[in-house]
């Protein structure tokens, strides 16, 4: 039967379809009228799932703009404001979230990639009989068995061995990690146990031998964070959340109440940030969960307030694979200058983390040179010698910063508070800083508890978050996969990768593989040859809300995390496809290249590695100045000093290989430090002694000449190779 329905400034017609006032194009009425309603929870979290399509991003920005009032407004699509989001509506709250860059852009994307209650937060507890640090690693681990339970195609346990390499440490280690199991309870997820020397060396070969005594191995959990922060968010809006990214929070909207003559903050004005439109965003509640941002946003509401936020660095590095098993991490617990450092496998490459070094807040946070080889001399430490642990086996690095925060509300506002912190301001804007990745829910429920309180939110229902399935995690079984790869044709490397990222909604990016033309796999092109990332999840991502090429490859695929050189080879493919989805013109995709060249450049650790090429010292002996000259001279006709593509490929040719011309740009390019165009003959003897001294390794400029010089002696086609592409 046909109905007609006003709201919010547009009409809804019978047939499932809306119509919007003054718009050009048609909104699936179910989805609007989901961002609308507000979520009866009791209905909707009795063992059922709302199964409606995602809404689009156009559907969720015109929601913002339109609803006249909602309970809940959060400000920051982290890790903590996306968890706020879906603490807040699945209370029955009508909930708004912006975020001004992409979900999980900032600190949530760029920790070690754990979910643990803190080892050495437990050792403080007990060495400086501090209950608070007590309570956080109680709380933390609870919160580990939770998110393990409620996202377990995204979560998973890793065994993590510490080394022992004095006697008297076997039993004062052993008793902590115990004590750690201990406090764990039932969450506890595998108890821990010990090693012999022998055991140890067999289940981690790479292990340094010399005065090893044995090892003791502990569970943790472990996850990708970009992913699970996504899945939050995406949560959320199944459930009737209003989120969109790429929306700034430019200024507070504040009402003044004629009852007690106190101005209120009552919304935000908003920009969004690809059209530069303004509109404004009202609330009874707004949510500060800005992380390293808060003092931004609290300055907004008071510009006299004092700081609260004390931003921390924790870099990163990845390195190949085979620095350590596929299913053993390590942890030192005494570094150098009194830190701990991990060393963890995760999606086919290995992290090593992190530092801790004070930092102004920026947006943009740069990996330095001293802190990667901090981390590296110290890997150095526990590796056996026969591992040459090389600066150039650096794939990616990264910096996050870290929000540490001081307690306003304590008599001591100078020290750091180790847990999180919730304040309201007389304003009544509600701001939650501090914390940890693995206690987000927890965070999310103490501040929605705070704000119901301060807000006179008295209709919200109690926190349902505890064991609330993520998206994507209904239908999710271990051997998903396995249909993936019957029903698609998928390989099965791909199909697990997808099972594992997506969970139950890999169906829908497996329906969106292309034929690869090969007879297996028969579906599921990949953007890059080494990882199992395919060209759907590309036109995937899209209904994710994703908006740029660096929302795809650092935070839809983790390819600019895992490996730089695979992220700037798959570029121009990924921009490919989303300029054909989205129409993009000619200009938008020569700025998308650029911003994705700019942020791995900076963020994700290039700069790092064309320094690394850029300051070394040719430092051959002139016999193999001799050698790789003559080499050279082999490339460059006509004997200008330089070479450049056409030389390149005229030797190629001649011994018949083909190269892609993008790729063989590609290869000049990361040799070329004049960025001229050429490579001359001093630039190649500086690659040639970065690789000699370890600073630059699997460069596939000096491969490829290698193998062609060998080839035009031999006269005998040899295929070029690539060793990983480290920084």
């Amino acid at each position: 039967m046909a109905f007609r329905k006003i709201v919010g400034g547009a009409v809804f017609l019978g047939g499932g379809t809306l119509t919007i006032l003054g718009a050009s194009h048609i909104i699936d009425y179910w989805s609007y009228q989901a961002r609308l309603s507000c979520v009866q929870a009791s209905e909707q979290l009795n063992g059922k799932y709302i199964q409606y399509q995602m809404p689009s991003r156009d559907v969720q920005l015109f929601t913002l703009k339109t609803v006249k009032e909602f309970d809940i407004l959060v400000i920051g699509g982290g890790a903590t404001g996306s968890g706020c989001a879906l603490d807040a509506v699945t209370r029955g709250l009508k909930t708004a979230l912006i975020e001004r860059e992409d979900f999980s852009s900032g600190t949530s994307s760029k920790s070690t990639k754990l979910i643990h209650g803190g080892v050495r937060y437990l050792q403080k507890a007990f060495m400086n009989l501090d209950f608070e640090q007590y309570k956080l690693v109680k709380e933390a681990l609870m919160e580990r068995a939770n998110l393990l339970e409620i996202a377990p195609h995204i979560a998973k346990q890793l065994p993590i061995m510490l080394p022992i390499y004095r006697w008297w440490q076997l039993p004062y280690y052993w008793a902590g990690i115990k004590m750690y199991d201990f406090v764990a309870g039932r969450q506890c997820l595998t108890n821990s146990y010990v090693l012999t020397k022998s055991r140890a060396l067999e289940l981690f070969p790479m292990l340094k031998k010399d005065k090893l005594v044995g090892a003791i191995v502990y569970y943790d959990g472990q996850h990708n964070d970009a992913r699970m922060n996504l899945t939050i968010a995406l949560t959320a809006a199944r459930y009737g959340a209003a989120i969109a990214n790429y929306v700034e929070a430019v200024s507070l909207l504040k009402t003044r109440d004629p009852d007690t003559d106190k101005d209120y903050v009552c919304g935000a004005r908003c920009r969004n940030v690809e059209t530069g439109e303004l509109f404004d965003v009202k609330a009874k509640c707004v949510i500060n969960a800005t992380g390293p941002f808060t003092d931004s946003l609290r300055k907004m509401d008071d510009e006299n307030v004092e700081k609260i936020c004390q931003p921390s660095s924790g870099v990163h590095i990845v390195l190949p694979g085979y620095y350590s098993p596929e299913a053993m991490g390590l942890l030192d617990p005494a570094t150098s200058d009194g830190r701990i450092i991990f060393f963890l496998p995760w999606e086919k490459v290995v992290i090593a983390g992190t530092t801790d070094t004070p930092t102004e807040v920026t947006s943009k946070p740069i990996p330095h040179e001293e802190e990667i080889n901090f981390i590296l001399r110290e890997i150095r430490n526990y590796l056996s010698s026969d591992v040459e642990v090389r600066r150039g086996d650096v794939l990616a690095a990264w910096s996050g910063i870290r929000p540490l925060v001081s307690d306003p509300n304590s008599k001591n506002t100078q020290s750091i508070s180790r847990n999180h912190v919730v304040t309201v301001t007389d304003s009544r804007l509600v701001t939650i800083a501090g914390g940890k990745w693995t206690t987000y829910r927890k965070m999310a429920e103490d501040t929605i508890d705070v704000a119901v309180k301060a807000c006179n939110l008295d209709f919200a229902e109690p926190c349902k978050t505890v064991g609330l399935l993520l998206e994507g995690s209904h239908k999710w079984t271990p051997t998903l996969y396995i249909t993936l790869v019957q029903y698609y044709g998928l390989g099965s490397e791909v199909a697990q990768h997808l099972a594992s990222t997506y969970g139950d909604k890999a169906f829908q990016v497996a329906r969106l593989a292309q034929v690869t033309g090969k007879r297996w796999p028969i579906v599921g092109k990949r953007l890059v040859a080494e990882f199992p990332y395919i060209e759907a999840e590309v036109k995937y991502a899209l209904k994710e809300y994703a908006c740029t090429a660096i929302d795809i490859l650092a935070r839809r695929t983790r390819l600019a995390f895992v490996n730089v050189q695979a992220a700037e080879e798959a570029l121009p493919r990924i921009i490919e496809i989303m300029a054909g989805e989205l129409n993009w013109s000619e200009k938008r995709m020569q700025d998308e290249l650029a911003a994705v060249r700019d942020f791995l450049y900076h963020e994700m650790g290039y700069k790092a590695r064309f320094d690394q090429l850029k300051n070394t010292e040719i430092s051959l002996s002139p016999l193999e100045v001799d050698k790789y000259t003559k080499r050279f001279q082999k490339f460059d006709e006509g004997q200008k000093g330089f070479i450049t593509m056409p030389d390149v490929q005229r030797v190629l040719e001649s011994i018949g290989y083909q190269v892609h011309e993008q790729t063989l740009y590609e290869i000049l390019h990361e040799v070329d430090i004049n960025k001229n165009g050429q490579v001359e003959l001093i630039e190649f003897l500086q690659l040639m002694s970065a690789i000699r001294n370890g600073a630059i390794s699997g460069n596939r400029l000096a491969i490829l000449m290698k193998s062609a010089e060998e080839n035009l002696v031999n006269e005998e086609p040899i295929p070029v190779h690539r060793s990983g592409g480290g920084l």
